[in-house]
């Protein structure tokens, strides 16, 4: 009987071990399921600064674009305007 009750508690133990070891190991698994979200969070804060800085380029770059368009414009003005002074010139 006592070596019946001594095998009983030998298999309690171990199945308390590896319960331990299963507690363990899940904990190991919310740990970096946490540093994993971390890092999400951090990674969507992070793109999202990004597409601010983004936005604020293409609004920088289309108002270049507009000034250009406009000084391009201005330089053909000035170039027919040259042109017609030179014809004038020389035909009058």
């Amino acid at each position: 009987m006592a070596d019946n009750t001594v095998t009983r508690l030998e298999r309690i133990e171990n199945k308390m071990d590896k319960m331990a070891e299963a507690l363990v190991t899940l904990a190991r698994v919310e740990e970096k399921m946490e540093n994993y979200n971390k890092y999400r969070d951090d990674s969507w804060s992070r793109m999202n600064k990004f597409s601010e800085k983004l936005d604020a380029i293409e609004k920088k770059v289309d108002e270049n674009a507009h000034t250009v368009q406009v000084i391009n414009k201005l330089f053909w003005v000035a170039i027919v305007a040259a042109a017609g002074a030179i014809a004038t010139q020389i035909w009058m």
